[in-house]
Order: C-alpha cells, then sequence, then structure tokens
C-alpha cells in the first residue's frame, strides 16, 4: 500500500459473488486506494462453493481492478481488519430489511474496534433486490442467472447444480 493510502475491507460470504458485490467493490475504489475482499471461512450459513472455489471466482470476476484482493480468513472480522491495516470496512445495504441486522453488527463491531469504521454502500438500483441466495435458489431450478453474475459463475452454478 502507498504511504498514507488508506485501506477498507469487504468481508462477506459471497457464495456466490453476484454483481452487486462486484458494484460495491467498485464504488469503494473510489473512496479508498486498497480494497480487500474477505472471504469469510466459516459462516453460519451453508456455502455451496468452498472458500477455495469463493476466491478464485471472485478473483475472476474483478480482474482488471486495479488495487482489489481477494483472501479468505476466520475468526473476528474486526481483527482481520487490524492485522490487515484497514481503516474501513465495506457492508452493502440492498434493502431497508438489510439495515437493523448490520446497524446491529457495525455498533459492535465499533465497540471491539474504534479505530475501524464501517461504511454502509448500496448497490446500484439495478442490484439492489439481488442476494447470493436468491441466485442459488433460481440456478437450482434451471433458471438463468446470467443477467445476475458473470460468466464464470454461471458455468460453476450449473456444475454444482449437475445441469
Amino acid at each position: 500500500m502507498k504511504p498514507g493510502g488508506r485501506r477498507a475491507i469487504y468481508p462477506g460470504s459471497f457464495d456466490p459473488v453476484t454483481y452487486g458485490h462486484i458494484d460495491l467493490i467498485k464504488r469503494a475504489l473510489g473512496m479508498f486506494d486498497e480494497v480487500i475482499v474477505a472471504v469469510a471461512l466459516h459462516t453460519d450459513k451453508k456455502p455451496l462453493f468452498t472458500v477455495k472455489e469463493r476466491i478464485h471466482l471472485i478473483e475472476d470476476s474483478v480482474r482488471g481492478l486495479k488495487d482489489v484482493f481477494v483472501e479468505g480468513f476466520e475468526g473476528l472480522v474486526v481483527d482481520y481488519a487490524r492485522k490487515k491495516k484497514a481503516s474501513a470496512m465495506i457492508r452493502g445495504i440492498r434493502m431497508l430489511s438489510d439495515f437493523e441486522y448490520e446497524f446491529q453488527m457495525a455498533l459492535t463491531n465499533r465497540k471491539l474496534a474504534d479505530n475501524i469504521e464501517t461504511i454502509f454502500l448500496m448497490p446500484h438500483e439495478s442490484y439492489s433486490y439481488l442476494s447470493s441466495h436468491l441466485i442459488k435458489e433460481v440456478a437450482a431450478l434451471n433458471g438463468d442467472v446470467s443477467a445476475f453474475v458473470p460468466e464464470r459463475i454461471v458455468a460453476a452454478l450449473k456444475k454444482k447444480f449437475n445441469q
């Protein structure tokens, strides 16, 4: 990182990454010198893709975006942010229903690490309804998800669902 540069992490499960996630990564790059997409190793959600698969799919999806890095992490996100010397965590807010959970998490993280800010970003409205869960549901039923995720992810979903 450049001296005096600012780094943000964008933590999540990204199972799989969507155009909404990619939009937020690009928005974060407009505010920070570096963005680390931090893929959670342990999640309460039952991921379809392994951490290694998710990292590779994200790397493929952000290829060409300078100063974006993708890594797996485990443990508390604030500990990971400290380790990476990040000044902020990026969190996406799609709908009002996301806000209560995200706000609660941000306040908890602030108590744990008050020097790391949580920045809420909204994706472009054309992606505001997207969720990885919804994408997986549509793909499992052999629906066309090509408008929601990059082609490599469409292929990976088809492979997972043996289509």
